[in-house]
């Protein structure tokens, strides 16, 4: 006991020194920092450390650099400044600050000082990258001079000087890489979530099998999720890949068996990523000016990314930059390309107008633009885009938020996704286009009960009358999320009802029907002009469900709805009384 009592003091007083050390001094980095020439002038002469650093390495040069002070810089390398020094953060020289302001004078000073033009930081990034990327064409010009490589990657993305560029907007710097060589269509590093998530799998296993012989202790099972669909569940394994492994599709995400599809885990739905060129780089930010100066100088205008296949058309679209899109169609973007899960340009217009809430920021480009949303969908379908392609998987990028949707968009057109949002607008127009508005989601199976037949995997699963009542509100908590054209539920059914013409009883794979779908959320008026148009109040799900049990807080943390209970009951309605929330 006494022997830790000593120690602790040893260490109390070790700590005490340490603290009342006087910090190094960097009287002359301090005096740079402020763009005080005197001082640095006063300082040099009296003797002091041109070359002591910062806390955090920064040099009187690196501030000379950053700040573009040529005078103070003169004053540096004529008294003695080391012309490389990095700072303790990241790894940068003075050249590779100087190169992120842009600051071209000082960009030649500090080469013709010996400054080495392929400097990298620690992530690989060499000064050409950030003059690229501030723009200055001057500076650019300066370091390929001196021999920099005008289409260095980086060691994290593998990015170019021109990517660079292009995701600011940096026309003048882009002209100049494009003029001395630059090679428009590298694209960026890609990134395959499966097999990393394998090699995970297998790095854990190893992991738990020693944590278990040198201790005997059995570590804790990762956390599984499921697919976002409504139905039985995908068993999940511990890598994030289905249990039961199936063939391989599109991408590498689940393939169907026997014609149909299988539920993706969240690894497969994500796929490759990454693998963006310039232009892909500009659409997601929706630079127009740097688009097009890329499409000038020769680049496809339907480049495809190496990970997911998604071409700049479709990158825009996703990112709401509605205007670019229209550019790119007029250069030639074909609107039928779709990538790898089948996502084409018309659908991901729709699924970004009326996203999903989320936890998370998402893009706002959209309320910015000059094209809306019917627009661009008008100029989609006069270019061709086929109004009844269908997605191959779900989305990935549908729901950031633990996919509480309670359906699945494999297999969803463009016209269930308008259907989702009540866009009775979107809906007409895509009619006029010859949109089929009876194409339901894919199913994956079910079996037959409650004297439904069964489901083969494959087939019809939600119809887009379902998508436009509510499907998802009695399995999921879907109306935290849910975005839809406000005060839209009755339009969309009368549209669907009095000028589609649609089944009024039409069940989903599940055995459910648009009144189980308005009795969930509670909407009395929608059930009585249901029931009033010949809706069977008596339909009972595959699961046993009743129209008042969809009433009755089907699902945990969704409240009961008393009137709607009563209304459905005096129709004669049987209620089992399986209030999940009361429980």
């Amino acid at each position: 006991m006494r022997r830790l009592r000593v120690l602790a003091l040893v260490g109390a007083l070790s700590l005490m020194l340490v603290a009342a050390a006087p910090a190094p001094e960097s009287r002359v980095a301090d005096a740079a920092m402020k763009g005080d020439v005197t001082t640095v002038r006063t300082l040099l002469r009296d003797g002091a450390d041109v070359n002591a650093a910062q806390g955090d390495g920064m040099t009187a040069l690196h501030w000379a650099a950053l700040n573009g002070d040529i005078k103070t810089m003169d004053l540096l390398l004529i008294g003695g400044a080391v012309v490389e020094p990095l700072t303790r953060v990241g790894g940068y020289t003075p050249l590779h600050l100087a190169s992120s302001r842009g600051h071209a004078p000082i960009v030649a000073r500090l080469l013709e000082a010996g400054s080495k033009p392929k400097a990298v930081t620690e992530t690989g990034v060499q000064p050409i990258h950030l003059a690229a990327q501030a723009g200055s064409a001057d500076a650019v010009r300066f370091l390929l001079d001196r021999g920099a490589d005008v289409n260095a990657v980086d060691a994290t993305h593998g990015r170019t000087p021109l990517v660079f560029a292009a995701s600011q907007n940096r026309i003048e710097a882009m002209r100049m890489l494009i003029e001395r060589g630059a090679n428009s269509v590298l694209t960026t590093t890609v990134i395959d979530y499966g097999q990393r998530s394998r090699a995970d799998s297998t790095a854990r296993m190893t992991r738990d099998r020693v944590i278990t012989a040198t201790t005997g202790r059995t570590p804790m099972a990762p956390p599984q999720f499921d697919p976002p669909q409504t139905g039985r569940a995908a068993t999940v394994g511990p890598d994030g890949q289905l249990a039961a492994d199936p063939a391989p599709g599109r991408g590498g995400r689940a393939g169907g068996v026997a014609g149909g599809p299988r539920p993706a885990s969240d690894i497969q739905q994500i796929g490759r990523q990454g693998g963006l060129s310039a232009l892909h780089y500009a659409a997601r930010d929706g630079f127009a000016a740097a688009a097009t100066m890329l499409l000038d100088s020769g680049v496809d205008v339907n480049l495809p990314t190496d990970g997911d296949k998604s071409t700049p058309m479709l990158v825009a679209i996703i990112n709401g930059h509605y205007d670019l899109a229209m550019t790119l169609l007029k250069r030639g973007a074909n609107p039928n390309l779709v990538s790898d899960d089948g996502a084409a340009p018309l659908f991901a217009l729709v699924n970004h107008e009326w996203a999903l809430r989320t936890w998370y920021p998402q893009p706002t480009a959209a309320a910015q633009q000059r094209a809306s949303h019917l627009q661009l969908m008008e100029a989609l379908l006069q270019a061709g885009a086929d109004p009844n392609a269908r997605t191959g998987s779900h989305i990935w990028y549908a729901a950031y938020n633990a996919g509480r949707m309670g359906v699945d968009y494999t297999g969803a057109t463009t016209f269930w996704r308008a259907a989702y949002s009540l866009d009775v607008e979107a809906m007409r127009l895509l009619v006029r286009h010859g949109a089929d508005p009876n194409i339901a989601t894919m199913s994956y199976g079910a079996t037959a009960r409650q004297g439904l037949p069964a489901m083969p995997s494959g087939g019809p699963h939600v119809p887009p009358f379902h998508a436009a009542s509510g499907v998802g509100y009695g399995t999921s908590r879907v109306a935290q999320q849910h975005q839809h054209v406000p005060d839209g539920w009755m339009p969309a059914a009368k549209y669907f009802l009095e000028e589609l013409g649609v089944d009024i009883n039409v069940r989903d794979a599940d055995g459910f029907t648009a009144l189980h779908h308005a009795a969930a959320r509670g909407d009395n008026a929608m059930i009585l002009y249901l029931v009033k148009r010949g809706a069977n109040v008596m339909a009972v799900n595959r699961n046993g469900q009743t129209t008042v049990d969809m009433a009755n807080s089907p699902e945990q943390r969704t409240q009961p709805f008393p009137e709607t209970i009563k209304l459905l009951e005096g129709m004669g309605a049987k209620n089992n009384n399986n209030c999940q929330a009361c429980k």
